[in-house]
């Protein structure tokens, strides 16, 4: 037990979690207090044992369920399946396994020709147990461990099944129908015999893959949590199921708190200039002027101001979403946020961020945060308008705008002259589309009308160009 609990720990650090030695020994003392009988007792120590940060809590317990269990469950479901399938065919596996026990017993074969492998009797009888051992060795006789990248799996599982010998043991079950029969079976009986081994041989075939495939997420757990944390980088924000957005909002958080992590590394930085000559040598004339104390100028990078003007039309809900997640997550970031919600009438919604959690808050915000009619055609035009008219005075030097939007408008007066009066107001004014650059001013679309008046405008439909744009806002 102590060797697999070290071998645990070794895929923990693997996998990015820093485990110690120390930590390895306190899970050993754990487990010689407690039973080792309840599943999930024996899950936790070795959790409190070996587990220091809640945000590996997650990372563990896909480990756990990996390195100790699960392929025992996969082999019954398969062979479960296997039995079940020739039960629908009117075939009833566990008399004819007993027919079979009982002929065997009683010598009705000739001496000598009832030997079976291993393999084919743990097949035949059903031992999930002996399977699981044989299934374990000849993977380890493989090489399984070596297995990089999903492109192995069937490579190593081949090779599985060649040091199992998983085809003599399948021809053995065969003959072994063909010598029940001559022996005095009913040919029906034998036919189900010759049904079953194909069955137990796939079921094999399949359990094995199962393994190589849990094989490769314990022994590449790091490389393929990134694999698909890059996949959903790149997806598209229209395109994202339910899990998927449920995942991204704990990608969105990690991505945040990197920025917010190299942006406190460059703040310290720059809290150390260039050397304050006339300074220096003032303070240092007690010495005679040598400079015993140096004196650096202080730099100081301002936080700017940021006002959002999010469209949550339901053609770019998902884009706002996030956007307004990432944005809100990076709030000390700025010295203040002000967010406006629109699809034609325009509402502010700040004060919605600073009452809630931030994502029932986003959630509320989709919604017109009881502000707006969110139930209505797009008109960039009029909400444009509204902010110029009653929110102007919020835009300084200091502000960057950032708008969020499509700019379908659907043929309504753009009136671009007041996006002309926010930019000659604000420092910046950032504008993120998730169309195309292709689709701009095609069709009801007006982002030709609004680029003269925007310091940058890209498109956004994935995290990947999310996170760029947003490292150009903070950093």
């Amino acid at each position: 037990m102590q060797r697999k609990i070290l071998e645990f720990a070794n895929l923990l650090r693997q996998s990015g979690l820093r485990v110690s030695v120390a930590e390895a020994i306190d899970a050993f003392q754990a487990l010689d207090e407690l039973s080792l009988d309840d599943r999930d007792v024996f899950r936790d120590a070795l959790r409190a044992s070996l587990v220091k940060r809640g945000d590996d809590i997650a990372t563990y317990d896909q480990l756990f369920d990996l390195y100790w269990s699960g392929f025992y469950d996969n082999l019954k479901n398969a062979f479960d399946s296997a039995t079940g399938s020739l039960a629908e065919q009117g075939i009833d596996v566990q008399q004819l396994l007993e027919q079979i026990r009982q002929m065997l017993e009683s010598g009705q074969l000739p001496e000598g020709e009832m030997d079976l492998g291993d393999l084919a009797r743990a097949l035949l009888t059903g031992d999930l147990n002996q399977l699981e051992q044989m299934i374990r060795a000849a993977a380890s006789q493989a090489g399984a461990a070596r297995i990089e990248n999903m492109l192995q799996i069937g490579f190593f599982s081949r090779r599985t099944m060649e040091q199992l010998g998983a085809e003599n043991a399948a021809g053995e079950l065969r003959d072994l129908a063909a010598r029940l029969r001559a022996a005095g079976m009913g040919d029906a009986e034998a036919e189900a015999i010759g049904k079953l081994a194909d069955r137990f041989f796939e079921a094999l075939r399949q359990s094995v893959r199962d393994y190589m495939d849990r094989e490769l997420q314990t022994r590449n757990f790091d490389y393929m949590e990134r694999f698909r944390r890059e996949a959903l980088f790149e997806k598209s924000f229209y395109s994202l199921t339910e899990e998927e957005i449920a995942r991204m909002r704990e990608v969105v958080n990690r991505l945040a708190q990197r920025i917010k992590n190299v942006m406190s590394i460059r703040k310290r930085r720059l809290k150390r200039g260039k050397l304050d000559l006339h300074t220096m040598l003032r303070r240092n004339a007690g010495h005679g002027g040598l400079p015993f104390e140096l004196v650096f100028k202080e730099r100081r990078k301002d936080r700017p101001k940021l006002v959002i003007l999010c469209d949550v039309s339901s053609s770019v809900a998902n884009v706002s979403r996030f956007m307004l997640q990432f944005v809100y997550s990076l709030q000390e970031c700025f010295t203040k946020i002000r967010a406006f919600v629109f699809v034609a009438e325009l509402g502010e919604v700040t004060q919605t961020f600073h009452d809630h959690e931030v994502s029932k808050a986003i959630e509320e915000a989709l919604e017109g945060g009881g502000v707006i009619n969110v139930y209505t055609r797009s008109n960039f035009g009029m909400a444009f308008h509204t902010f110029w008219r009653d929110f102007l005075s919020a835009v300084d030097a200091k502000t960057t705008v950032l708008v969020l939007g499509d700019a379908r408008n659907n043929y309504n007066d753009p009136k671009a002259w007041c996006l002309r009066d926010i930019h000659n107001k604000a420092k910046n004014v950032i504008w993120l589309n998730p169309e195309s650059p292709s689709a701009w001013g095609f069709g009801d679309s007006v982002m030709d009308k609004y680029l003269p008046f925007t310091t940058l405008a890209e498109e956004c439909r994935n995290l990947r160009q999310l996170s760029r744009i947003v490292d150009r806002l903070v950093l």
